[in-house]
């Protein structure tokens, strides 16, 4: 997909503060540091759009990028920090729970996980949240470049294996550092975006 305009557009706390124009939203959940910031610079063919942070857990808000005024990007907040209070990862919860509930432009969450290593309880919890809320899902195995291709294959299995994922859900392949998976990542998306649009 060719990007012609991408801006950062708010970091929104509470539902009031979300964008009203009712283009479609593809969310991004994964743990602190999995990559996220990188993989929506990529995405869009931006250095700098997404910061990416070497503080873990320090965004605490649903960050809006619109993309060719076609589609939002929202990165949810990075889960499964140790220094994030109790309090914090509460009200984390509540406000992705009740996004995930009522957010009617959403059409899509990416929840992205390292190839490295196998996901994390917060991942499963993550995947099964929205299982549970019948949200469609693609998950996004991030810096394949940090693995050679050889073990490729059997990192991915324990990704499956360890989400327990739905053949249904499309697993992508993806490194921010070579672009691996851009062009199957967009394709997924805009397939998702015009299905959506066909049956409203």
């Amino acid at each position: 997909m060719k990007i012609t305009n991408a801006e950062f557009v708010i970091s929104a706390v509470k539902p009031h503060q979300y964008p009203e124009d009712a283009l479609p939203e593809v969310a991004l959940a994964g743990r602190s540091n999995v990559g996220k910031s990188s993989l929506i610079n990529k995405m869009i063919m931006r250095k700098n759009l997404a910061r990416t942070s070497s503080q873990p857990g320090k965004t605490q808000q649903l960050n809006y990028y619109r993309i060719n005024e076609q589609l939002y990007f929202v990165d949810f907040p990075g889960y499964g920090y140790a220094r994030v209070s109790k309090t914090e990862r509460q009200q984390w919860g509540v406000m992705i729970e009740t996004f995930l509930k009522d957010r009617e432009p959403l059409k899509l969450v990416l929840l992205v996980v390292d190839l490295r290593h196998a996901p994390s309880k917060d991942d499963q919890m993550m995947y099964d949240w929205l299982k549970h809320y019948e949200m469609p899902v693609c998950i996004v195995v991030t810096k394949a470049d940090k693995l050679p291709r050889s073990k490729w294959d059997k990192h991915i299995k324990v990704v499956k294996e360890t989400l327990q994922a739905d053949p249904q859900d499309p697993v992508v392949l993806f490194s921010s550092e070579t672009g691996k998976g851009r062009d199957e990542l967009w394709q997924i998306i805009l397939q998702k975006i015009d299905n959506n649009e066909e049956t409203r």
